[in-house]
């Protein structure tokens, strides 16, 4: 199996659209995430972050996050989100929901994918226990409601540990359906509360190969040469590079590593 890697914004977290872009080329990656913060983006952080892309000649494999609120009701930021992906070539949109009910979510989802659907992007529902949508068969159920051909489930291998989930799950689900998944590494179990899903999910992950995640077996489940986007987010990165293209390079040169030894090829 061959994958193409990706960047993920989470890696990254305090750095801007253009900083990451930056550090991912400079670091040897060919693909890059970002998020978009409304209230940040404006037409010159754009102009940045596309002459970045360009430099380096990255693709976007993703933008985030699309927070839907509980209620359902989607705002001008919403809009924004989808139209900066659009903007940048972005090929998903990652989605959560804070929203209960799976009608309500499954509405907010299909209006999101009408307005990323002239621009051919997915728009990935990602489940984890921080929100709503806490399982693989909920997001699933959701898409299903929704209706639309945009509409994707995200998997990202550390929430899918947290939910309870066996690599064996995904088998059952359309190829199609998956466009991209978020690996990292990360302990094998959590605290069942808010507060340590949080933490676990902002802090404690790390790189593939330097925790007790199944990843050889949820990597082998997954649709064959499924774009990986690299989500380390990681409070020891932080600490030992504050400086973006080392932290980048670092958790790539791990992965890499990581990768070769259980036979994943990287493109």
């Amino acid at each position: 199996m061959t994958h193409i890697l990706s960047l993920a914004a989470g890696t990254l977290p305090e750095f801007l659209p253009d900083q990451v872009a930056r550090a991912a080329g400079r670091s040897g990656f060919s693909h890059v995430g970002f998020t978009i913060e409304p209230s940040q983006w404006t037409p010159q952080l754009a102009k940045a972050t596309k002459d970045a892309l360009d430099e380096y000649g990255l693709s976007v494999l993703d933008t985030e996050v699309v927070w839907i609120p509980e209620g359902g009701g989607l705002t001008d930021d919403h809009r924004l989100i989808i139209d900066a992906g659009a903007e940048l070539g972005a090929a998903n949109i990652l989605v959560v929901s804070s929203e209960p009910d799976p009608d309500r979510t499954a509405a907010a989802l299909h209006q999101l994918c009408e307005w990323a659907q002239p621009a051919d992007m997915r728009v990935a529902l990602e489940f984890l226990m921080i929100t709503e949508v806490r399982s693989l068969d909920s997001a699933l159920d959701i898409i299903k409601r929704c209706d639309h051909p945009a509409a994707a489930v995200l998997i990202d291998s550390l929430h899918f540990q947290r939910a309870g989930h066996a690599p064996a799950d995904l088998k059952a689900v359309d190829r199609n359906l998956m466009p991209y998944s978020q690996i990292c590494d990360g302990h094998i179990h959590c605290a069942d509360n808010f507060d340590a899903y949080l933490l676990d999910a902002v802090d404690l992950r790390s790189a593939p190969g330097e925790g007790e995640l199944p990843l050889p077996d949820i990597l082998e489940a997954l649709p064959a040469a499924i774009p990986l986007s690299l989500e380390v987010r990681s409070k020891s990165y932080r600490d030992r590079y504050n400086d973006a293209t080392q932290r980048a390079a670092a958790v790539r040169q791990q992965s890499l590593s990581y990768f070769s030894n259980i036979g994943i090829s990287i493109r």
